[in-house]
């Protein structure tokens, strides 16, 4: 219940910065006009970047988690035993979850879902990518159905910030292993 109301909290606080940040800032008042200068060539466009984002390129330090902040797979449980699709309930605690979109906002992030893949072989220092085995749920989600092969597998989450960057020390669930009948 505390992380759905967490969730829920962490929602409202980014749709109440999300309207406040449409609103446009107050003009300034208009200039002498200047002299002609020389031309200039042309430049590259530049990308849109998502608010709290870096431009592509940039090195941005990790934030470090909040103190005492844990993330953890609340089921399947380590061991079981299931059919596909398998439902994952992601948990939290001691920060909060708000969707990428939504810029930088202290102590909060989303998850990521490590499948089959071990934690040593994913760059922690640079924006995580998203494949079939590092999944990105960005949007908030605190739960996922994986349709999964038959076979053993494991999962692990890894909380990062809403630039997709892993907290420094990384935030992220013990392992577990299931076998998929």
């Amino acid at each position: 219940m505390k992380n759905l109301v967490f969730s829920f909290a962490a929602s409202l606080l980014a749709a109440t910065i999300s309207i406040a940040q449409t609103h446009a800032a107050p003009r300034a008042a208009p200039t002498a006009p200047t002299a002609p200068t020389a031309p200039t060539a042309p430049t590259a466009p530049v990308a849109p970047v998502a608010p709290g984002a870096a431009p592509a390129g940039a090195t941005m330090p990790a934030t470090a988690p909040a103190p005492g902040a844990e993330v953890y797979i609340i089921s399947p449980r380590n061991g079981a035993e299931l059919h596909s699709p398998v439902t994952v309930l992601f948990g939290l605690k001691g920060m909060g979850v708000a969707p990428a979109a939504a810029g930088k906002i202290d102590n909060t992030g989303h998850h990521h879902l490590l499948i089959d893949t071990d934690l040593s072989a994913v760059d922690l220092h640079a924006p995580l990518p998203a494949t079939d085995k590092i999944v990105h749920f960005g949007k908030g989600q605190t739960e996922a159905t994986l349709t999964l092969p038959p076979g053993k597998h494991t999962l692990e989450l890894l909380f990062a910030d809403s630039t997709h960057r892993s907290f420094d020390p990384p935030l992220h669930s013990k392992k577990i292993t299931i076998t998929v009948q």
